[in-house]
C-alpha cells in the first residue's frame, strides 16, 4: 500500500514535470513522521499486543457472566460488553475480535447458544475497537486531519456507548421475538458474593480504562503521556496475572514494531500523495467541484457514505483513512462540517467496512476462529451492519452526540 500510495505520487508529479521529486519525498516523509502526536501510535500499539497476551478475555467473560444472566440474550450480551471493555484498552478493531472471540465463541457454543447470534454479535461488537478510544485509526485521523487527537478521543465515547447499546437492544429484541431458539435456558443463579468475586476480575482493566482515559479527558496527560502509563498499566496486570515471560514479552514487541512500522510506512506514502495532489491542484478543484455542485451538508454526507462503502469493498480501515483524508477533507472544509464530527462519522462508515465482503479485516479474523465460510461469517454480521447505519443516522440527525463533550475538555 505504501509503495502504491508513492509510486502514484511520483507519476503525478512526473505529469506535471516536476523536477524536485526526491526533495519533496525526502521533506514529506519527515513532516509525516516526526509529529508528535503520531508517538502515541506505537505506544497503544504495544499496550494492545501486552494485553493480547493475557487471561483479560477470560477475566471479562467471568467478570460480567453472573451481571448479565437475567437480560433476554443472556450471555451473548457478554461478547458485546467485552469488546466494548476491551476496545477501551487496545485500540484495535481486529484485536478486540480475536482476543474476546478466542474465550467467548467455544463458551458460548458449548453452552448451546444459537452459532449464528455468537458470530454476529462478535463480528458487530469487534469493530468497537475503532471508535472506543483509545482508537489506531483516530490517532490515523488526527494526523491527518490535524486536529486534536484528545478531543476526537472524546467524541467517541457517547457514539461508542450508543452502538453498544444498539447492539445489546438487538439482541434483546431478537431474543424476545425467537425465544429460546437462540438462547438456551439456564437454570444457574448467582448469589450476591459470587457476583462481588466476579466484579473484582474486572478491576485491573478497569483501573487501566480510567488510568488511560481519564488522565487525557481531564487534561492531567496527553494521548502521548496516556499511552505509555497505558504500557506501564499492562506490563503491570500480564505480571500481576502471571502472564508475562520472556518470550511473551518479545512477541508483543515485535508485534508493536510490525505493526507500527506497517502504519509509518502508509503514513508516510498517504502523506507524500496529498503533497502530490496539491501540487497537481486536485483538492483545490474537488473544492470548487463541490461548491459548483451547490450539494447540501446532508447530500455531501450521503454520497461520501456511499462512497467509503463502496472503499471498504476493497480496502482495510486505515488506508482507508489514509488514502482518501487528502482527497475528502477539501470538500469536507468547503461544505462547513465539523472536522471532529466527520472524524467519528467516519470511524463509523469504516466499521461497516469491517464486517463487508470481500475485505472486511473482522470476517478474516472470526473465519479464522471458527473455520466458517466468510460470506456465511458476513451474514451473521449483516444486522450490525444495520445498527452501524442507524447510528450515522442518529448523529447526523443529533451531531450533539459527538460533539457534546468535547467541548467540555480542558485542553
Amino acid at each position: 500500500m505504501s509503495l502504491t500510495l508513492t509510486g502514484l505520487s511520483v507519476i503525478g508529479l512526473m505529469l506535471i514535470d516536476n523536477s524536485s521529486i526526491g526533495l519533496l519525498f525526502g521533506t514529506s516523509s519527515w513532516s509525516a513522521t516526526t509529529g508528535w502526536s503520531l508517538t502515541a501510535l506505537p505506544l497503544f500499539i504495544w499496550m494492545g499486543e501486552i494485553l493480547f497476551r493475557t487471561s483479560l478475555s477470560e477475566d471479562l467473560f467471568q467478570g460480567l457472566s453472573p451481571f448479565l444472566s437475567k437480560l433476554p440474550g443472556k450471555l451473548l450480551h457478554v461478547n458485546i460488553l467485552s469488546c466494548g471493555i476491551f476496545a477501551a484498552v487496545s485500540g484495535s478493531s481486529a484485536a478486540t475480535a480475536a482476543t474476546i472471540g478466542r474465550m467467548t465463541l467455544p463458551e458460548l457454543s458449548k453452552r448451546g447458544y444459537d452459532d449464528s447470534m455468537s458470530i454476529g454479535t462478535l463480528a458487530g461488537s469487534g469493530t468497537l475497537g475503532l471508535l472506543i478510544p483509545p482508537s489506531i485509526i483516530l490517532i490515523v485521523y488526527g494526523v491527518a486531519a490535524e486536529v486534536s487527537i484528545a478531543r476526537l478521543f472524546l467524541a467517541g465515547v457517547l457514539p461508542g456507548l450508543m452502538l453498544v447499546s444498539l447492539f445489546m437492544l438487538y439482541v434483546i429484541i431478537s431474543t424476545l421475538i425467537k425465544k429460546d431458539a437462540l438462547v438456551p435456558t439456564e437454570s444457574k443463579t448467582w448469589s450476591a458474593l459470587e457476583k462481588l468475586i466476579a466484579l473484582k476480575k474486572l478491576i485491573p482493566i478497569l483501573l487501566l480504562i480510567v488510568g488511560v482515559l481519564g488522565s487525557i479527558y481531564m487534561g492531567i496527560a496527553t494521548p502521548t503521556e496516556a499511552a505509555a502509563f497505558g504500557v506501564l498499566g499492562s506490563l503491570l496486570i500480564s505480571l500481576i496475572t502471571k502472564n508475562l515471560s520472556k518470550d511473551s514479552f518479545k512477541k508483543s514487541v515485535l508485534g508493536a514494531v510490525r505493526s507500527s512500522c506497517m502504519l509509518g510506512l502508509i503514513i508516510v506514502g498517504a502523506h507524500f500523495l496529498s503533497l502530490a495532489m496539491g501540487f497537481i491542484g486536485i483538492p483545490r478543484e474537488l473544492a470548487a467541484w463541490i461548491a459548483d455542485q451547490g450539494l447540501s451538508t446532508l447530500g455531501l454526507i450521503m454520497w461520501l457514505t456511499v462512497f467509503f462503502v463502496i472503499m471498504g469493498f476493497f480496502l482495510d480501515g486505515i488506508s482507508m483513512v489514509v488514502l482518501t483524508t487528502s482527497v475528502v477533507l477539501p470538500m469536507v472544509t468547503q461544505a462547513g462540517i465539523d472536522l471532529i464530527w466527520f472524524g467519528i462519522f467516519l470511524v463509523l462508515v469504516v466499521e461497516m467496512a469491517q464486517i463487508t465482503p470481500p475485505v472486511g479485516f473482522n470476517l478474516f479474523v472470526i473465519q479464522a476462529l471458527t473455520g466458517k465460510d466468510i460470506f456465511y461469517v458476513a451474514k451473521c454480521a449483516m444486522p450490525f451492519f444495520f445498527m452501524i447505519a442507524l447510528a450515522i443516522i442518529i448523529i447526523i440527525i443529533y451531531p450533539d452526540v459527538v460533539l457534546y463533550l468535547p467541548q467540555f475538555m480542558s485542553r
